[in-house]
């Protein structure tokens, strides 16, 4: 259970970190946005998620940041199989549009995992640092070359937000570069054309979007993924199927709280 939770953020890792890292312009979100998330496996109320946006900015090197979160925990009786709180975040030069700063904190079952990596976007670095269990002590730190700007898994999600979707064209793909857990991801997002689709939020034009996962034991297929994004200037998810090995995971957006655009 805790491996199928898990795969709620691998989606977004592969789904976000997409569409080039030339030129950002950001229209899409802003301070305090807030996004709700149900998470279902099967006929089960697996977890709920959310990613929000502080309200104000906070400063690396000297720059106004986003600090941006992804909150997932099970619930229910999904915990029976093992309790999952998880907090996936990072800081969004709001300028540039890449990160300086993202963290972990993991907890599942008895299972705790706390990091953070610092990037120099500028020249080309990477240092990530480990810590104790009660994220107090630090335990390890080592640096990592970068190929050239890199996304995180959270960030990336809001890069793909700023880009312009508009003149995609059905079955074109884009290759990117990420850096997650230690390793360089060079990623593929399919355009698979827009759809109409029936959510919490009402009857919602969207873009479909088809991500080319690394090999894993996790999904099943070349193109197990599929990620709906509204057909707007907020360009939110509202929806990302994943066929597993065994069943399907669902995350289904409940509540949207914050927008930039009404």
């Amino acid at each position: 259970m805790k491996t199928a939770f898990r795969a709620l953020f691998l989606l977004f890792t592969a789904t976000s970190l997409a569409l080039g890292q030339n030129g950002p312009k950001n229209s899409a979100f802003t301070f305090g946005e807030e996004l709700q998330f149900e998470v279902t496996y099967g006929w089960l109320n697996l977890a709920e998620a959310k990613l929000q946006i502080s309200r104000r900015a906070v400063n690396e090197q000297m720059r106004p940041h986003y600090k941006i979160d992804a909150y997932g925990k099970t619930k229910g009786a999904a915990t029976i199989f093992g309790r999952v709180n998880d907090n996936w975040g990072t800081h969004l030069d709001t300028g540039t549009l890449l990160p300086s700063l993202s963290y972990r904190h993991i907890e599942e079952g008895k299972y705790r995992k706390n990091e953070k990596t610092y990037f120099d976007q500028q020249n080309r670095k990477a240092k990530m640092e480990w810590y104790d269990r009660d994220n107090r002590t630090l335990k390890d730190s080592k640096e990592y070359k970068l190929p050239g700007q890199v996304q995180d898994l959270v960030s990336g999600f809001y890069y793909l937000r700023s880009m312009d979707l508009t003149n995609l064209k059905k079955g074109q793909s884009i290759l990117i570069t990420g850096f997650f857990d230690k390793e360089i991801y060079n990623l593929k997002l399919i355009y698979e054309g827009t759809e109409q689709i029936q959510t919490s939020l009402g009857l919602i034009d969207t873009y479909v979007f088809s991500p080319l996962m690394p090999q894993n034991r996790l999904f099943r297929g070349d193109f197990p993924v599929k990620v709906w994004v509204t057909k707007d200037q907020n360009k939110i998810p509202v929806k990302i199927k994943a066929n597993l090995f065994i069943g399907s995971l669902n995350i289904d957006i409940s509540s949207a709280k914050g927008l930039r655009n009404k």
